[in-house]
């Protein structure tokens, strides 16, 4: 039997895994931090090696935004410490100062679904895919995005997918097509006419459209 897709919104397993910086039990690696998952198909492989570098770039972005980076990959934890240095050569990375779970026995990539059935390994066995999945502090799904195991990822556009969630979590807006941090915000259909004043001071303007209805209302971003 399949195991079952996490759904946004779902609780997110906890599991204990082995890292490249020892056993770690997942929700109290977390605390009261969000987190981002993201797995990969093997050590030593060159789409793999230019993502963990980059994460490792972007840790201050990450920091900044109260979020931990966490990866996967599908060997040991001995494989991932000899892995890193190459990581580091590579990024021009003075230290690496996030773990990688040691999966070699694919249990956790099985658990979470993040195989591809499209790419296999020399022995015939499916490669994990490149998953991505942000979990915020109460432990829930908010994010998750399956890429190919041939397809590197954007983390540039993770980040600021995150934004978009912390934002919109706390404020009644919804971020359009291509939004940047700062850009101007949807006000969600659910507001009413009357409540406008008070949540967007700095005002909304409505796009007209021919069906005459008034859902298009756009506004400044709100600060926190």
């Amino acid at each position: 039997m399949s195991p079952k897709a996490l759904n946004i919104g779902d609780p997110f397993p906890n599991f204990e895994a082995q890292t490249n910086l020892g056993k770690i039990d997942f929700y109290d690696w977390m605390a009261d931090s969000w987190a981002i998952l993201f797995s990969h198909p093997a050590d030593f492989t060159p789409v793999c090696t230019t993502e963990l570098a980059r994460v490792a770039q972007l840790i201050p972005e990450f920091q900044k935004r109260g979020i931990k980076p966490i990866a996967l990959s599908c060997d040991t934890a001995e494989s991932h410490n000899a892995w890193i240095e190459d990581i580091k050569s590579y990024g021009k990375l003075a230290s690496f100062d996030y773990p990688i779970i040691a999966d070699d026995k694919r249990e956790l990539a099985v658990k979470l679904n993040m195989l591809d059935k499209d790419e296999l390994n020399a022995a015939g066995i499916p490669l994990t895919c490149r998953a991505v999945f942000v979990i915020d502090d109460k432990k829930k799904l908010r994010l998750s995005i399956l890429y190919p195991a041939t397809t590197g990822r954007n983390f540039d556009e993770i980040l600021r997918v995150v934004d978009s969630l912390k934002l919109t979590q706390t404020k009644s807006v919804a971020t359009p097509a291509d939004w940047q941090p700062g850009g101007q915000c949807m006000v969600l259909p659910t507001v009413q006419a009357v409540d406008v004043p008070q949540l967007f001071p700095n005002g909304v303007q409505t796009i007209q459209v021919p069906s005459g209805k008034s859902y298009l209302r756009i506004t400044a971003q709100p600060q926190n």
